[in-house]
């Protein structure tokens, strides 16, 4: 029998994702003590059953990543037959090598634990490097939200989507592949031109990069600008800026995680973009919202990957 679990991190998702299933969430308790310790019960009986942890390690990280370790082992105490985690957003992913001497490579850590806490496999969603699959030795898969994304940019585009008239923006070197990926399932065609914005980030200042130049053709077009993650923002409108100046007729944003920093709705709200399509893999905070800001639901792509699974 499947079970499915939610942690604390996102409850509205795992609700979405068991009404698609018509799955009842089973019953769990998480409590969280003044001493910032938190304890994780299963209040029913999953011995010989599937069981299902839906949380993303998204801010707090620390805190949700031990919350799902804590599950992991109480099912497995509880004689679960198989424990799978679906972390739509994977915390550390972008701490994936040594940037600077003397660094760890944190999300080694964090895979390490989930493999040996008893999960029997993970699923997760758009992550940062596709490299990460690599140092996983239990079933991974890593699921891509661009899909769902970019039906609601083209429903929002209607009549003005083809590559003559709309770019394909990576903000910076490293998403060159992610932006291609998306463009041939945009327009069904691998004859797209992609803009990239050449960046320079400050490894000693945390979330502060700098946009040094723009190569391709943006002029006249409606530009999408396609990344994984937002944390405060410079990079999206930098590289926003960037395409106006170089005659841009407006600019969209794609993005699949909304992991805020305490500024990033102020500086995305003042920006010059249109629109910014995003995931509910990350719950967004009270005040989080802004005008720009179009969320699309995920549950529908974790609760066919589980439907799979039975």
């Amino acid at each position: 029998m499947l079970k499915l679990f939610t942690g604390s991190a996102n409850p509205l998702l795992s609700e979405q994702v068991s009404k698609l299933l018509k799955v009842p969430l089973s019953n769990s308790e998480v409590v969280r003590f003044d001493n910032s310790e938190v304890r994780v019960s299963i209040k029913e009986k999953v011995k010989n059953d599937t069981c299902v942890v839906i949380q993303p390690t998204s801010n707090p990280t620390d805190t949700h990543l031990m919350e799902l370790f804590f599950f992991a082992d109480a099912l497995k105490r509880g004689q679960a037959k198989e424990i799978i985690a679906f972390i739509p957003y994977f915390g550390y992913a972008r701490q994936n090598r040594e940037h600077l001497k003397g660094e760890a490579v944190s999300v080694n850590v964090v895979v390490r634990f989930l493999e040996t806490i008893g999960f029997n496999s993970v699923y997760t969603i758009s992550l940062h490097d596709e490299g990460t699959e690599g140092i996983f030795s239990i079933t991974f898969k890593n699921l891509n939200a661009f899909n769902i994304l970019g039906r609601e940019v083209a429903y929002y585009l209607k009549n003005n989507k083809n590559a003559e008239e709309v770019a394909i923006v990576s903000p910076d070197q490293g998403g060159v592949e992610r932006a291609q990926i998306f463009a041939e399932n945009f327009f069904h065609s691998n004859k797209v031109d992609i803009a990239v914005i050449e960046k320079r980030r400050n490894l000693e200042k945390i979330h502060q990069s700098k946009a040094l130049n723009l190569y391709g053709k943006v002029r006249n077009k409606t530009c999408i600008i396609i990344d994984d993650i937002i944390t405060s923002g410079g990079t999206l409108v930098h590289a926003a800026e960037f395409c106006l100046k170089r005659g841009a007729k407006r600019v969209l944003a794609c993005i699949v995680h909304h992991d805020f920093s305490p500024n990033a709705k102020e500086i995305l709200a003042k920006s010059p973009i249109e629109k910014i399509f995003m995931s509910n893999s990350i719950s967004l905070k009270t005040g989080q919202k802004f005008r720009q800001l179009e969320e699309i639901s995920i549950a529908p792509l974790i609760a066919q990957e589980i439907k799979n699974l039975l």
